[in-house]
């Protein structure tokens, strides 16, 4: 089983009795994934620092969490994954209040009579990556160093696990009032269709347990190491920040990027509708690419980045705006008229560019008219 291409051993683990390889997530360790999960969250999965202090406040009550590779589940064993489903411009203002994921994750294993062996994150993403760590760390369980998709997508159905005929249902959601639903459907489209209602219904932001699966499943269809790119990618910004180097190319070293633009965000046109938050934002160039814009087109997440009638790179690949200065990420929600920032892309889990993959997450899919052209692959350190 292959890695996210730009994904080696990252940190040192413990060696266990059981034979299974453990690595002890710190506080300092969650701050670095909420940021590094921003990076490959393209816009979405919600505030990495909202994300941090859920999980951080959970770790000093139950304390640190180990995480564990996919290879380390035995095969007859239940992974649940946790997720928060919704606009992230929500989250914003409407925090979670705390008990939903012990919640979700008791209903759906009295659902399936069955306790979860491990939990797992559905996304990389500043929220969505941080929250298993939290669900891990107040349920004493390790978290599987994976997730199903390899970056962020804003529908439920758009994940690996549906290539392999994997169902996301049955289905717990929970809201911060205290509601909560166990969900059963015919495909994974529907749970999307049914799931974003009822998002809608309780208020714009939830949080879900969902695509529980067996770890003989999750060997082949999952995203192995993403937790540790994601803690990767966060040492290395925080590194480069502190010994003043350049963090931009420091970055795209860590997850073999291709800068794409430089410039200032010259237009934003961004409203919530439905469960996602959609728009475009207009980004003038500057420097080198003084005299050119580059359009970027998000729901939830950033999907296409166009120059006129160029493509420079597209879904299901990664597009990444980030600070100029810092080179730290910008969600949709935070993006501002005037901020000055760089546009990266970052190749796309390998069975994204299959062409099941592509029927299923590709550019057609978002209803774009444009053939998928994929970008390079680099080698990263």
């Amino acid at each position: 089983m292959e890695a996210h291409p730009c994904c080696n051993a990252l940190f040192t683990h413990t060696q266990f009795q059981d034979g299974a390889l453990r690595h002890t997530i710190t506080v300092q360790d969650v701050e670095d994934i909420a940021f590094g999960g921003a990076v490959l969250g393209t816009g979405g999965g919600g505030d990495p620092y909202v994300g941090k202090l859920m999980a951080q406040r959970a770790i000093e009550l139950h304390g640190s969490p180990q995480m564990i590779s996919v290879e380390d589940v035995p095969d007859d064993e239940y992974i649940m994954c946790a997720a928060g489903i919704g606009a992230p411009t929500v989250l914003i203002e409407k925090i979670l209040r705390g008990d939903e994921a012990e919640t979700v994750f008791r209903a759906l294993e009295a659902q399936l009579g069955r306790k979860a062996y491990a939990v797992m994150a559905a996304e990389a993403g500043g929220v969505n990556g941080t929250i298993p760590i939290a669900v891990a760390a107040t349920l004493k369980l390790p978290l599987v160093d994976a997730d199903l998709i390899g970056r962020a997508f804003p529908e439920i159905q758009l994940a690996i696990p549906t290539l392999h005929g994997i169902a996301a249902t049955p289905m717990v959601v929970a809201d911060e009032k205290g509601n909560h639903a166990v969900l059963s459907t015919i495909s994974n489209h529907w749970t999307e269709l049914i799931a974003r209602s009822m998002t809608a219904a309780m208020g714009g932001q939830i949080l879900s347990a969902l695509y529980t699966m067996t770890g003989r499943q999750a060997k082949y269809a999952t995203v192995p190491r993403t937790q540790s790119l994601c803690l990767r990618i966060g040492q290395t910004l925080r590194e480069a920040r502190h010994g003043k180097g350049n963090t931009l190319h420091a970055l795209l070293a860590v997850t073999g990027g291709t800068h794409l633009f430089r410039g200032k965000i010259l237009d934003l046109d961004r409203k919530t509708e439905k469960g996602h938050v959609r728009g475009v934002v207009t980004i003038q160039g500057l420097d080198e690419f003084r005299g050119e814009t580059v359009a970027i087109d998000f729901q939830n997440e950033n999907l296409i980045a166009r120059s006129g009638e160029r493509v420079l790179a597209a879904v299901p690949d990664l597009i990444t705006i980030l600070d100029q200065d810092t080179s730290y990420p910008i969600t949709t929600e935070g993006l501002k008229y005037g901020l000055r920032v760089n546009v990266i892309g970052i190749p796309c889990y390998e069975q994204w560019r299959t062409p099941e993959g592509l029927a299923l997450g590709g550019p057609q899919h978002f209803g774009y008219d444009t053939p998928y052209q994929p970008l390079a692959v680099k080698g990263a350190q």
